[in-house]
């Protein structure tokens, strides 16, 4: 079988998926990763063959020019009360949506469509903000199914989203991101359907108590941490002989919003008041920027998480998927500083409303609010004991090993024939 996986060019996006490309390949099947061409070298690094289907080198530049963004209504999709929600609202949060998914999928589409028509994959699997991978699936008849990398509040939002249309004056109702589907779908002669957003199949790697449920087809999938490559220093496999803090911002603030949006010296001197040892694993960009630390303060450049954390107490960080994930495999309580963009301040507040972790808002939080949430982490026993009980939860799911044979059966299933275009 030949699976093509293709993923916007987001390193954690990429990571997400990297375990079951692994799963995949060592089952004995052929594999290519697509992304744009700024983006084969990471996908290299994950030890797969990367195919570059067109460039773009206008998002960070977009996305820096716009660092306050993330404040942004528009951008925020957190709130997913139907009582709460108007289809003004949702409507500007759909244009929005739909300008964003075209910016990353524009420049691939083409080279996409190109390369599968050469290489004929019986199977595509996409990121859940790649809908240049369905439309590539189409174009070849293959089986496509999507790989969600956070809590799907896409489709949940979409289907809320779609009842407010349906009520809707007619003369009002809009549809931006079905309209856009709908136009480039056709240009490669397919017919757009839901599929094309839901995915024929969904992979969800959240647990159910902290997921949603939407109408899509979906399997489940345990979340593998992948958090890049790196050396191990020795201190890392050893327990330490008080309560370890690891403080991790992420890399998509500093490498393409243009800076973190904390003040990372004064964050991890308050912390440090306590008596812990705090780990700040950063870039090397994010720790060329420090200044005078507490001599309780540890800073290591590119270590990855997954290999700091089974020894840490509490887990500080910004609200990303990979870290947030990640913390629930280890069972370590997290304390999430994060801005309202996409559904983050939610992932934060599911995981506070079961009792492992907590939720505060970047912009309206204060190093001291940090440090005593961090106390609360590491010296109330339920805060473990609740992250214990999510972690066991998250590893009971399917192993992506174990989801290949569920994706081998699909490929052949969902077989279909290749779009035609119609005659001129």
């Amino acid at each position: 079988m030949r699976v093509l996986f293709a993923t916007i060019p987001e390193k954690s996006h990429l990571y997400c998926m990297t375990p079951l490309v692994w799963a995949v390949r060592a089952a004995g099947h052929e594999v290519r990763v697509a992304s744009t061409s700024q983006f084969t070298e990471a996908i290299a690094g994950m030890g797969m063959p990367a195919v570059a289907v067109g460039s773009n080198d206008e998002i960070t530049a977009g996305m820096s020019a716009n660092r306050d963004s993330q404040g942004w209504e528009s951008l925020d999709w957190n709130e997913l009360d139907p009582a709460r929600l108007t289809y003004d609202a949702e409507l500007e949060r759909s244009q929005l949506f739909a300008f964003g998914c075209a910016m990353y999928n524009e420049p691939m589409v083409g080279g996409l469509v190109d390369f599968a028509r050469a290489w004929e994959p019986d199977l595509v699997v996409w990121d859940p903000l790649t809908y240049a991978g369905p439309i590539a699936a189409g174009v070849v008849g293959a089986a496509h199914v999507r790989a969600l990398c956070f809590t799907d509040v896409w489709v949940l939002k979409r289907q809320l989203f779609r009842k407010l249309y349906e009520q809707a004056p007619a003369d009002t109702r809009r549809d931006p991101l079905g309209d856009y589907l709908t136009g480039r779908t056709a240009d490669f002669g397919g017919t757009f359907s839901e599929e094309s957003i839901t995915g024929q199949l969904t992979l969800d790697p959240l647990p159910d108590s902290l997921g949603v449920a939407t109408d899509a087809v979906r399997a489940p999938i345990r979340f593998v941490p992948h958090n890049g490559t790196g050396a191990l220093p020795d201190w890392v496999n050893v327990r330490p002989d008080r309560p370890r803090v690891l403080v991790s911002l992420g890399a998509s603030n500093h490498e393409r919003y243009g800076g973190d949006y904390v003040s990372k010296t004064e964050l991890l001197s308050t912390v440090a008041e306590l008596d812990v040892e705090v780990v700040a694993a950063l870039l090397p960009g994010q720790a060329d920027e420090l200044g005078t630390l507490p001599s309780n303060v540890r800073v290591v450049r590119s270590v990855p998480l997954n290999a700091v954390l089974p020894h840490c107490s509490a887990f500080i960080n910004h609200g990303g998927f990979g870290s947030w994930a990640t913390a629930l495999v280890y069972g370590v309580p997290q304390l999430v500083v994060t801005t309202r963009l996409a559904e983050q301040l939610l992932r934060a507040q599911r995981v506070e409303a079961q009792g492992a972790g907590l939720a505060l808002e970047t912009g309206q939080t204060s190093p001291e609010q940090v440090r005593d949430g961090i106390a609360r982490l590491v010296e109330e026993p339920s805060f473990r004991e609740n992250a214990a009980r999510l972690r066991e939860e998250a590893v009971s799911r399917p192993a992506p090993s174990r989801v290949v044979p569920l994706l081998e059966r699909h490929a052949q299933e969902r077989r279909a024939a290749p779009w035609r275009m119609p005659p001129a």
